[in-house]
């Protein structure tokens, strides 16, 4: 589920030739993922490794994501009993 919502939102990225010759790309629905490169391909790149340190924080942090092609990761996800042995 979380690779899906990581290609659905990357297939939402805007991307710009700036002045220099540099691309800039983000992606709307998650504010503040940005990210350069030199290359377009280098910028989809560290676009999709911004995304992710973004995902990261904002699931360890209990944050709201944005609902991206029909994918909620704000559903919870059930949690398996443990089984505690002692030995």
């Amino acid at each position: 589920m979380l690779i899906e919502y990581i290609n659905k939102a990357v297939s939402k990225a805007v991307y710009e030739k700036l002045e220099d010759g540099n691309f800039v790309g983000n992606i709307p629905p998650c504010s503040g993922v940005i990210a350069f490169g030199e290359t377009l391909y280098q910028c989809q790149e560290e676009l999709r490794s911004a995304l992710e340190g973004w995902l990261i924080v904002k699931i360890r942090h209990g944050d709201k994501l944005p609902v991206i092609g029909r994918v909620d990761l704000n559903k919870k996800m059930p949690v398996p009993d443990e089984t505690i042995i002692h030995g």
